[in-house]
């Protein structure tokens, strides 16, 4: 063979294996990314061509697929109060992708699932439409409405509230309800019309930050909740109910000039000293730093110890979707110290996080994983899975969730004089944030109910309570909280 032909033969070999090279790289290395870009319409059409499996609670279908005569076969829709389901469904979109179960749960919803192989194999012989698996949620549909309706009510907030509720069955961890607002509607983010799908977006990523779920996406700054899990601190640490702290009007916080005041500046009921009891009746916030600067040994190590095992500074659950991890953050020093046991300076918290504070206290100390899937089905009911509940640690004993209880039942009566049907333990939280003088704080009120044998535990976090920089937890977030453990076990289900 002469030189040219040889140069040629070379050449065309060359050309040859960087084709081959660049199809191994698109079909294999590149194959999923190709396959899961937005802009693939191949994909779009393929998932729009088969029916997507329902999103259920207690029996109510609040996500489905409709036929339609369009090129995309299957339309998603919302049909029971979108806005009050859409931190649970999510949304699932042409254009901006999806969220909530419609993102966490895809694969069986799809039907691409590997325990739907059967079923895919099954209809690829009998010709029949290839169609998603269904999403059994923990959801009660009546209670997640009764919250969202509270939480838009504007009784006690300046407009609809802005925050979340959550609701928890103390004994199994099954999420009761899952409410964020302000919410959207998925309806409009699922269209099939782009004005309409755009226009919404525009809204909902706007400075309400209506995509956000803020029950397990925002952390809040806890304040006087948090002193539930300080209690816990002390009684861990082996001291009593009974145990005799400061009730002073003001705390002079070691090494500084500034002094921890209780609130409004007021000496606590009692006198000069008061019980941890009282202390969490009144919500006294120089019994607490009494509590932890000069009564519990080595206050920041057991503080930060009983916070963790009730979940902080821990990998947060996974319920499906992602949970933002809730903090005591860094105490660096005493005075940091005192601050951080009242749920300042720098702890901060998910609603979801409190809401299991609360739930592991109504549960005889036992902290149960919380959990929003119930079971997967195949399009054909099939059950191919149940959550089973799990329990994860006890931070407290029985005996110790008793007395906390007997705190929180005390801490109830006292900032709730009306007596309902059924009998509530809760702890009302205030958390300062940014200037004291101009920034409304972030209210709080976690409780559960009954107080004997409770099937419900809440935490419920308002960020715009109707009296600005007055507003306190147990005016704004304590009625709410209220409302959904009374539409639950208080004769009205």
């Amino acid at each position: 063979m002469n030189t040219p032909i040889r140069r040629v033969s070379m050449a065309v070999v060359v050309l040859i294996v960087i084709l081959l090279a660049n199809a191994t790289y698109v079909q294999v290395i590149k194959a999923d990314s190709l396959r899961n870009d937005t802009r693939n319409d191949r994909v779009l059409l393929d998932e729009y061509s088969r029916q997507r499996g329902a999103i259920i609670a207690g029996g109510q279908v609040i996500a489905m697929s409709e036929a339609t005569d369009s090129r995309y076969k299957y339309l998603r829709r919302y049909p029971l109060n979108p806005r009050a389901f859409a931190p649970i469904t999510g949304y699932y979109s042409i254009q901006y992708g999806s969220a909530g179960l419609e993102q966490y749960e895809n694969s069986i919803l799809t039907g691409n699932d590997d325990r739907l192989f059967g079923q895919r194999f099954t209809d690829m012989f009998s010709g029949r439409d290839p169609r998603g698996g269904n999403v059994l949620t923990t959801v009660d549909p009546r209670l997640q409405q009764v919250a969202y309706d509270q939480m838009n009510s504007g009784a006690t907030c300046d407009g609809p509230c802005r925050g979340a509720v959550v609701a928890l069955e103390p004994s199994t961890g099954k999420i009761l309800a899952m409410v964020s607002t302000p919410s959207y509607d998925p309806n409009l983010l699922s269209s099939h019309d782009q004005t309409t799908r755009e226009a919404a977006w525009a809204v909902d990523t706007g400075p309400d930050k209506r995509l956000q779920n803020r029950a397990t996406e925002e952390i809040y700054a806890p304040g006087s909740t948090f002193k539930i899990v300080t209690a816990a601190t002390a009684l861990r640490d082996g001291l009593s109910p009974n145990v005799q702290l400061s009730g002073a009007p003001g705390f002079r916080l070691p090494d500084s000039n500034a002094t921890l005041p209780n609130y409004g500046g007021e000496t606590c009921p009692g006198g000069g000293t008061v019980t941890l009891t009282d202390a969490i009746r009144y919500s006294c916030n120089t019994a607490f730093a009494d509590l932890m600067l000069n009564k519990v040994d080595d206050g920041t190590a057991k503080l930060k110890e009983t916070a963790s095992l009730f979940g902080l500074d821990q990998p947060a659950p996974n319920i499906p979707m992602p949970v933002v991890r809730s903090t005591v953050g860094p105490i660096s020093d005493r005075a940091s110290l005192a601050l951080s046991a009242i749920g300042q300076k720098d702890v901060a918290m998910t609603a979801l996080q409190n809401a299991m504070v609360a739930s592991t206290v109504a549960n005889a100390g036992v902290r149960m994983q919380p959990y929003l899937v119930d079971k997967l089905q195949s399009a054909d009911l099939r059950t191919l899975y149940t959550t089973p509940p799990t329990s994860i640690n006890s931070p407290v004993t029985a005996q110790q969730a008793a007395d906390l209880t007997t705190m929180m039942v005390a801490s109830e009566n006292n900032s709730n004089s009306s007596s309902g049907s059924v009998q509530i333990a809760s702890k009302t939280g205030t958390a300062e944030h940014g200037d004291r003088e101009t920034s409304t704080p972030y209210t709080w009120y976690i409780a559960f109910g009954p107080s004997n044998d409770a099937k419900i535990a809440v935490a419920v976090v308002v960020e715009n309570g109707k009296f600005g920089v007055s507003s306190v937890g147990n005016t704004v977030a304590g009625p709410i909280g209220r409302a959904v453990i009374n539409a639950y076990v208080g004769g009205g289900r």
